[in-house]
């Protein structure tokens, strides 16, 4: 084995990882950015014709009101919930560290909503929970009655309706508000996908034969944390042989001359934004085959097609209908879907491609969003497959680039 670190140089030889040694830190108006997320959401119950909506999911909690703690946790065993109207003061109930988020109004004690907190005794702390919302309602000075809830427990939603309550969907709620991002979001969104490019350039430096692809993952999550990110959707990083079909997260496989390494960032960054950005590296020494550069092409040729069909007002199904369809020997592992969009997480819109699953839903492209153009061209049977991704903000005249990590050079050649 070799000679352990000094314990203290594990950290203090990192001379890279910080982002703001390389470019200035935009300056965002967090009040301004809050402002506009709160109408937006109160936009979105205003079209509901919804009087409140319950939040509960990680990213609507952030979005809302900037509250980030124990995100993952929430996700699967929630404690936090937050109260917003349309008209009156927002409420977080049962925050982790007992601080108020920037854009919150209150705190107050929340009821148990998880199993790991209320046991057996879930259907009781639902109506209690239910009693808060007509206390609430009365407090605000409403009397409509219709309520958004996401992602919540069947007994609060019974409990809510048996109190007399109607009760609509939050996510549409959650969702629509998140589509149409102002400046200061574009900033914040351009700040984590600076950290996510800067990961990705350590990645492509620290690629040789025999490191293993969950040591290059490792990198670019460690970019994040050392950026104030927050995490990674998923690990998916694949090589040689494991990169087709593609889906196939990292694993302890060494890398080897001649793979192709394929990768999807999938980071929830700074501000909690998202950086989705896809590429497929070469490593060396061995060079390229005929086959792996005519795959990387066709993965280009896809992409690019389809970023010029980008614009506001053209229909989920015309873009799928106009989008470049390769030859039958691609369709069956083909990416499963052509476009989707894009936020503090992967968002709606999603396009499937027309040799796919039909799309579940149309729709309009409009200025504002974000989305990420996809592509993994990769043949049933064979070894190689490359997965590409483009993030782009939809502009007044079609899209802005907002990746802008290079393509592989050796591929192109």
């Amino acid at each position: 084995m070799s000679e352990p670190m000094v314990p203290d140089q594990l950290v203090s030889a990192d001379v890279w990882s910080d982002l703001r040694k390389y470019k200035d830190m935009p300056e965002i108006d967090m009040a301004r950015l809050y402002a506009y997320r709160i109408e937006r959401l109160r936009g979105a119950l205003r079209n509901a014709g919804a009087s409140m909506c319950i939040l509960v999911s990680p990213l609507s909690l952030r979005y809302a009101v900037d509250y980030r703690s124990f995100g993952l946790f929430q996700s699967h065993i929630p404690n936090s919930y937050l109260f917003v109207p349309v008209e009156g003061p927002i409420v977080i109930h049962g925050t982790y560290d007992y601080l108020k988020p920037p854009a919150a109004d209150e705190i107050r004690p929340a009821r148990p909503i998880s199993f790991f907190n209320g046991g057996y005794e879930l259907t009781d702390a639902a109506r209690q929970l239910a009693d808060d919302v007509v206390s609430y309602l009365s407090e605000i000075g409403t009397d409509n009655r219709r309520v958004a809830v996401e992602y919540v427990n069947p007994t609060i939603t019974q409990a809510l309706l048996q109190r007399g309550l109607e009760v609509i969907d939050g996510v549409i709620v959650s969702e629509e508000a998140r589509l149409i991002k102002s400046p200061d979001e574009i900033a914040c969104m351009r700040w984590a996908i600076g950290v996510a490019e800067l990961g990705i350039a350590k990645m492509k430096e620290a690629m040789r034969p025999g490191v293993t692809e969950l040591q290059l993952w490792g990198l670019l999550n460690y970019t994040n944390l050392a950026n104030n990110g927050d995490w990674h959707d998923c690990r998916m990083l694949a090589s040689g042989p494991r990169i087709n079909p593609w889906f196939q997260e990292a694993s302890q496989r060494p890398i080897e001359s001649g793979d192709l390494v394929g990768f999807d960032t999938d980071m929830i960054g700074p501000f909690g934004y998202f950086a989705d950005i896809s590429r497929t590296f070469h490593c060396g020494p061995a060079k390229p085959t005929k086959r792996q550069k005519e795959l990387y092409r066709l993965a280009m040729q896809e992409i690019e097609h389809n970023l010029r069909l980008v614009k506001p007002g053209i229909t989920f199904r015309d873009f799928q209908q106009q989008a470049l369809v390769l030859t039958e020997e691609y369709h069956a592992n083909a990416y499963t879907c052509l476009v989707h969009g894009v936020g503090m997480a992967d968002e709606y819109p999603r396009i499937n491609p027309a040799c796919g699953k039909p799309s579940p839903y149309d729709g309009t492209l409009e200025q504002g969003m974000v989305i990420c153009v996809e592509s993994y061209v990769g043949a049933v049977g064979e070894r190689d497959g490359v997965k590409l991704e483009q993030q782009v903000l939809v502009v007044e005249d079609g899209y802005e680039m907002l990746s802008t990590y290079p393509f592989e050079e050796s591929l192109l050649d």
